[in-house]
């Protein structure tokens, strides 16, 4: 009997021990890691710093939406890190850092009308540059004429901190990737066909952008080019001026005033 005792003790305990190695229904499963965020942003770059000789005024962050801050997101692309991609309906700039990564940032593009897409190469750069209002364009607003000659770089030069030139195939058509004094631009159709950005972003652009680097620009409903697609140049309108009178000539008659019922007019009136 005593031994029977024993072995029932023995099974039991053996039995408690087993049960020590399942897991019960009150144990937590295992948490799986949390995806990594689409998108980083950084809020420090848009404080206030000095820049050679100029101050940069810092960009209110209440007044920029988000999807206009410079960040590092993910970007299917087969194109190579270094390369710049304009997707002008989005009003973004993507710089490509590497395999499905980039960083973006918020831009200003052309107006209808000045809006262009193809592929270009960093072909000059340039701090604080001069600008130089094209004739066109003084055209339209006569008050540039004063910078005919070029406004030398500053903080209300309109080409901002930083001007990266572009060319197609050797030839300048006027693009240029460049800041601006006009933040509130971002996000806009505002510019005559020229790439704005922040000037905070296009000094990072331009620290990270190599010579010759390849720049694409979409097409206005979000495609890759497959041509180059540029705004006719307008024409210029003829002046129009009246002669001199003679001091001999003799004045002309005036008009004699046409006999309003000479063709009376049929039908209601």
């Amino acid at each position: 009997m005593l031994k029977a005792r024993t072995r029932m003790l023995g099974a039991l305990l053996c039995a408690v021990a087993l049960a020590a190695c399942v897991p019960t229904t009150s144990t937590a499963p295992a948490t799986a890691a949390a995806p990594a965020p689409a998108s980083t942003l950084d809020s420090t770059v848009y404080v206030s710093r000095q820049d050679g000789t100029f101050t940069l005024p810092a960009i209110p962050l209440e007044r920029l939406p988000e999807q206009y801050r410079r960040q590092t997101v993910d970007y299917p692309t087969n194109e190579a890190p270094g390369t710049i991609i304009i997707n002008t309906a989005e009003k973004h700039l993507y710089f490509v850092t590497g395999p499905n990564k980039a960083i973006r940032y918020g831009i200003a593009v052309g107006r209808s009308g000045f809006d262009w897409s193809g592929t270009a190469n960093i072909a000059g750069r340039k701090e604080w540059p001069t600008w130089t209002p094209p004739p066109e364009m003084i055209d339209r607003r006569p008050e540039l004429a004063k910078w005919a000659s070029g406004q030398p770089g500053g903080p209300e030069n309109p080409l901002g901190a930083r001007a990266l030139y572009l060319k197609t195939n050797g030839v300048d058509y006027g693009y240029r990737i460049h800041g601006t004094p006009e933040w509130e631009s971002i996000g806009h159709n505002a510019s005559s066909g020229c790439i704005r950005m922040i000037n905070q972003d296009i000094i990072d652009l331009y620290s990270r952008a190599p010579d010759g680097g390849k720049v694409i620009v979409m097409t206005k409903d979000g495609k890759m080019p497959t041509k180059l697609t540029v705004p006719p140049k307008p024409v210029k309108a003829k002046k129009v001026t009246t002669p001199e009178p003679r001091p001999d000539a003799t004045p002309d008659a005036a008009p004699v005033p046409a006999d309003p019922y000479a063709n009376p007019v049929v039908g209601p009136i």
